[in-house]
């Protein structure tokens, strides 16, 4: 494993040490999952649900923050057989999905959902005219419940028409007292306050954890990256790691270390429980 400082070998080093209170938090699309052209298809790596089960026997507990509903994460990881899996060996597993408002876990073993947002249905009738404005008509709509996602990946010029939508979904969305969460090739609506750092942190809470992993991939997984940064200044073991891609940078610029992609993340993963493993020899 290369880190980019001496910073984040000696973060590494404490959390190994601080395994039993360690939780693992991960992405699901571009870092348990391969990026798709259509979101539809996107499959868990065939090696995840092993490498997780492994992982999950050595820390507190492991958990995927998804941008995605929670039952469709569940279903396209098969992590209801994973989570089984971890659950026979007494630890847990939560899917916390559309960036934490959804809910499972591998002990309460259903999706726990709030109501949409006010002024979601509205943007919706909206859309299809916001879309043509932007030149963008034919790009796919993927409807969440709690937030919709407009994407340009199928499109000829992906990354123009993604930079046509924003603004004007933006604008639109302000109106109806909604946020917007750019990613790559896609804008997604949804309401205020829906981001992985609050999510990081109520675990962080609820399970008393005392150090943390995450591993992200895109602009979504910031705030998480965040929150971390914020409790390592009060002297909390973390790691950040980024799953690297070509479509987007930013979160390289803020992590300890840079896998390329879904299969560096399930190699530094395999690495962790193996130091951990050796470090309780």
């Amino acid at each position: 494993m290369e880190f980019g400082s001496v910073a984040g070998e000696r973060e590494y080093a404490a959390l190994v040490r601080a395994a039993d209170h360690l939780v693992v938090g991960l992405d699901f699309d571009g870092t348990l999952a391969p990026i798709v052209d259509d979101p539809e298809d996107a499959r868990i790596h065939p090696d995840a649900g092993e490498v997780l089960v492994a992982l999950a026997a050595q820390v507190r507990a492991v958990a995927v923050i998804t941008g995605r509903p929670a039952r469709q994460a569940l279903d396209l990881g098969g992590l209801e057989g994973v989570g089984n899996a971890i659950g026979e060996a007494g630890r847990e597993l939560f899917v916390l999905g559309q960036y934490g408002n959804e809910r499972w876990s591998s002990t309460q073993r259903r999706v726990i959902s709030p109501k949409p947002p006010r002024g979601i249905a509205t943007f919706m009738g909206e859309l299809p005219r916001l879309m043509r404005r932007a030149g963008a008509a034919d790009a796919w709509v993927e409807e969440k419940g709690l937030a919709v996602a407009v994407h340009t990946r199928r499109l000829e010029d992906p990354q123009g028409a993604f930079e046509r939508l924003l603004p004007v979904l933006s604008e639109a969305a302000k109106s109806h007292d909604l946020g917007v969460e750019p990613g790559r090739w896609v804008v997604e609506v949804r309401a205020h306050g829906m981001h992985k750092g609050a999510a990081v942190r109520r675990l962080i809470e609820e399970l008393e954890a005392r150090a943390f992993v995450f591993c992200g991939d895109d602009l979504g997984d910031i705030e998480a990256f965040k929150a971390i940064e914020e409790l390592r200044g009060e002297g909390f073991p973390s790691l950040l790691v980024c799953s690297a891609s070509d479509e987007q940078t930013a979160l390289a610029e803020m992590a300890d270390v840079v896998v390329p992609g879904p299969d560096g993340v399930l190699d530094l993963l395999r690495e962790l429980t193996e130091d951990i493993r050796g470090a309780r020899a």
